[in-house]
């Protein structure tokens, strides 16, 4: 049984790889399946299944195929597989990892780690033994793993004397549970492992089944492709500035996740929106070359100087684009000290992204030590797998896990330790943020005294208004907004400069619940300015090096009131536009001068003197 795609690859010879996870309840036969495969498909070591034949007759132990696979001693004394074992093979259509992931629960977390690398799984149920719980738990575990590829495989049916009628009653039932799960099954094949019935070759001992054998279900198997052919995904590590004999370069450095770039391609940065054009390909100690692929650790230059930061993903604005958002559906494997729960901040890690992120949700849990299933936990305790909703405090770019491996699989940091570890099921980004939603329960419960904003307006003869001073550091930012302040109090306006270095203090004591000290100040900031604006306020503040989002997590605090940014040296927005553009200050009383002739257009003074 070949299909037009298979016949194409054998032609060109091409010879893509695939993982296969293959999981079931303890004596089910998952490692038999594997050991004749790999007998019947000539994939063995020369002598190897004659040394195993040989090895049960001295032992006067009956010869089992799975012992072809079974490596560790204590395995074959206790007749369970107890650690993941990978094992390799090739049809002419493809090469394949099969990982033999644990049926016993004691080894079901080295089940979770061989199912999280897999592109579908092969799920054995015992014909004769019929559905257990195991064997529901397993499918939701590789449900919540994101393997959406599962065949069923009946085993045994030589116990149930090869009877159809045994074979769709327990394809109904395990049908209708996997719907549950939100899994449709890409078949099931009516299996005896043991006498290799319907592994490589079609079953005379069942002429009712025509579908695909084992081995014809792998080729069907649809496959992500190899890494190169996959779209451009480059995490940016870091930004490197050469200065010495003339050289100017700027190198955007990091490792190649998936495809490939060349020389005038132009590239496109998430989540900050900003494009360019490869000038060059820059790697130490080689030859000069053109293009740069998967795997290799690399710099580019670019043909228009964007400012970016480390942990952008770079990837070619013509490949299918990856997600881009603070809100996401993920499974979370929880191997941390204490609980995860929703009332703390921990950092999220993905590709070279740092992000706090937060648990907006749980869905359900597993625990993998006794596969108890919940829908009602409210923290994910050790050991749990949880499916959940996580939200960053920061928009991040991934892709969903299903798509792209490499930019869709992350970690979880709790108090400078790896807690937890999962990927991105889908992106839930477009309703209300956990910001949102905090600055809607503010309002909603701000109260006020009985001086109405009119009232202030009047007594200080001037609006109220948040002013962002940004640039890069070292630009004068701090001085400037000093001297700004200086200027509108000798004007008698109610005004106030604080830096966000004043906000530091305190923050260190308060680590285990915020994820990210520059997070939390910007925070903080925009708490304030909300206060001290709707006190009627001119509220100064300086910024470094802030961003998109920045700007526009200080405008969310800051509501209803306004804010007015100005920036200094270049210009490196890709959304805001600043209120005032300052190349430079060598002249702060000038600098302070434009500032005020923008307050005046504006009406937020009225009039003043330098």
């Amino acid at each position: 049984m070949t299909t037009p795609t298979i016949e194409r690859a054998v032609a060109t010879h091409s010879k893509p790889q695939m993982n296969i996870v293959i999981v079931g309840h303890v004596d089910h036969g998952k490692s038999t399946v594997i050991g004749r495969l790999l007998a019947d498909t000539g994939s063995l070591p020369d002598g190897k299944l004659e040394s195993v034949r040989e090895s049960c007759r001295r032992n006067s132990k009956p010869f089992e195929y799975a012992f072809l696979l079974d490596a560790l001693k204590d395995e074959q004394a206790q007749g369970i597989t107890i650690d993941t074992a990978r094992c390799f093979f090739k049809t002419a259509f493809r090469d394949y990892i099969i990982i033999d992931a644990p049926g016993h629960i004691e080894f079901l977390k080295n089940m979770i780690t061989g199912a999280s690398r897999a592109e579908a799984a092969l799920l054995v149920i015992d014909a004769h033994e019929g559905i257990r719980e195991n064997s529901k738990r397993h499918g939701h575990m590789v449900a919540m793993l994101g393997v959406r590829q599962v065949t069923v495989l009946v085993n045994k049916m030589d116990l149930a004397g090869y009877r159809q009628a045994d074979f769709e009653a327990l394809k109904a039932d395990y049908t209708a549970y996997l719907r549950q799960i939100d899994v449709e099954p890409v078949s099931f094949i009516p299996v005896s492992a043991r006498e290799g019935e319907n592994i490589t070759t079609v079953s005379a001992e069942m002429p009712w089944y025509t579908g695909p054998t084992v081995l014809e279900q792998l080729d069907l198997f649809s496959s992500g492709g190899q890494l190169q052919e996959k779209p451009f995904r480059l995490p940016v590590q870091d930004i490197y500035k050469f200065t010495q004999s003339g050289d100017d370069r700027r190198i955007v450095a990091g490792t190649i996740e998936t495809g490939s770039l060349s020389v005038g391609e132009e590239v496109l940065f998430l989540p900050s929106g900003k494009r360019s054009v490869i000038a060059s390909v820059e790697s130490f100690n080689t030859p000069a070359r053109s293009t740069a692929s998967a795997g290799e650790a690399t710099g580019f230059t670019l043909s228009t100087q964007i400012y970016i930061r480390p942990g952008e993903l770079m990837v070619r604005p013509t490949d299918p684009q990856p997600q881009v958002g603070t809100r996401i559906r993920a499974n979370i494997f929880w191997v941390g000290r204490t609980p995860m729960s929703p009332e703390k901040e921990y950092k999220l890690k993905l590709g070279t992204a740092h992000a706090t992120v937060k648990l907006a949700g749980i869905v359900s849990t597993l625990d993998a030590s006794d596969l108890r299933y919940s829908r009602t936990k409210q923290q994910l305790d050790n050991r749990d797998v949880g499916e959940c909703i996580l939200e960053t405090t920061r928009p991040i770019a991934f892709d969903l896990a299903a798509e792209n491996e490499a930019t869709g699989r992350f970690v979880i940091v709790d108090n400078y330790e790896i807690a937890g570890g999962g990927i991105v099921l889908e992106n839930l980004s477009g309703g209300e943020t956990l910001l949102e939603r905090h600055i809607r329960e503010r309002e909603s419960h701000w109260e006020t005294g009985n001086v109405l904003t009119s009232d202030r307006e009047r007594v200080n003869r001037h609006r109220a208004k948040f002013i962002v001073i940004t640039g890069r550091p070292w630009t004068g930012k701090r001085a400037l907004g000093r001297e700004l302040e200086s200027m509108l109090f000798r004007n008698r306006c109610s005004t106030y400069y604080l830096g966000m270095a004043a906000i530091e203090h305190g923050l260190e004591a308060d680590l285990t619940k915020h994820g990210n000290h520059a997070e939390e100040k910007l925070r903080r900031i925009g708490e304030l300015a909300r206060i001290m604006t709707d006190a009627g306020q001119i509220f100064i503040t300086a910024v470094d090096d802030a961003d998109d989002y920045d700007i526009e997590t200080l405008k969310r605090l800051n509501e209803p009131n306004e804010i007015l940014v100005v920036n200094i040296g270049k210009n490196d927005f890709f959304r805001t536009n600043p209120d005032l553009q300052l190349d430079s200050v060598d002249d702060f009383p000038e600098a302070v001068d434009l500032i005020a002739h923008l307050l005046i257009s504006k009406e937020i003074i009225h009039d003043y003197q330098i």
